[in-house]
This record gives C-alpha cells, structure tokens and sequence, in this order.
C-alpha cells in the first residue's frame, strides 16, 4: 500500500509522513529530499537556477519512481499534485490524503527555517504572506479535495491524525 500525503507548503506531510511510517513499518519518502538528493542542490536553488518548470519535471520522475516502492508513505510537494496529470497518476499509484489546514494554522506553524526554504514565502512579512496563502491556496484546493481522503486537521493533535488517516485508509480498502 502506497500512501500520499498531499497538501500546501508547511501543512506537515513531511513530519506526520515520518511518523506515520514508523508508527506502521512503512518506508517514508519525500519527493522533496529524494530531489535535493539527486540534483545536489534545495528545491529553492532548483527553481530559482533551473526553473520552475525543471524542478515539476523532476517532481513527476520522483513520483513515478515511487512506484517502485510497495508499502510506503510518500511526501508530497505543496505544487506536485497540481502541476499537469499528477493527481491522476497519484490515484493510479495508491491512496491520497490532503492533509487540510488553514493558512493561519499553517503561518503558526512555520519555522523561520520553514519560511525561508520556501521560495514563494520569502521577504513576506506575516499580513502578505497569509494573503499570499489564501490566495494560492484557493488556487490549488480544488485539486487536493481530488484526494481519496480530506483530513481536515484544524484541531487534531499529530496521534490523532495519523490514527485517523490509518483508519480512513483501512476504511477505503474495505469498501
């Protein structure tokens, strides 16, 4: 069973995608740090040095490799599943979960790290950055509300989440 934890930037795929692994002895993988991994370089250099355009390209060659991988919990980018078929393929490839927070939930969230690492983020003080957010975000919730499961996670501690998207999981194998 390959798990997908899609969603916007900073929501927590990568931290509940870890813990949700070792809690259920799945193989973890980030399409983000398999990138940075293969280019030598962060996501924010890639785009900023070889184009957006470039770094969805290497998005798609991750998630296809994931493929290879049985039991697993993928990370997704905040813009992977929204950039041309992804979604498709990610249905095709196992089951999506949109980890949904708001963006003032998302800003409490962010590290100074986090921020910085994002480059859609960077020199927005908090008032332009949560613009920003409503905005993208409106942009790309119709794509993640494809997801096989909406987790929506305003008031969920991370044990519960992961309880719960193991139970929705489980749930929509036995139907």
């Amino acid at each position: 069973m390959r798990i997908y934890l899609i969603g916007y930037m900073g929501c927590g795929k990568s931290s509940i995608g870890r813990k949700l692994s070792r809690y259920h002895s799945l193989q973890f993988i980030d399409t983000d740090s398999v990138i940075e991994q293969r280019e030598g370089a962060s996501c924010a250099d890639i785009i900023n040095y070889e184009g957006e355009e470039y770094f969805r390209k290497c998005e798609r060659e991750v998630l296809l490799q994931t493929a290879e991988t049985e039991d697993a919990v993928v990370s997704t980018g905040g813009g992977l599943p929204v950039w041309r078929d992804n979604m498709e393929c990610i249905a095709e490839l196992g089951v999506s979960v949109y980890i949904r927070r708001s963006p003032e939930q998302i800003l409490s969230r962010l590290s100074p790290h986090g921020r910085h690492k994002r480059p859609k983020f960077r020199g927005l003080n908090d008032e332009e950055l949560l613009e920003f957010m409503h905005r993208n975000l409106a942009e790309r919730e119709p794509t993640y509300l494809r997801a096989d499961i909406v987790v929506d996670c305003e008031q969920m501690d991370d044990a519960t989440l992961i309880e719960t998207i193991m139970q929705r999981v489980k749930q929509l194998k036995h139907n």
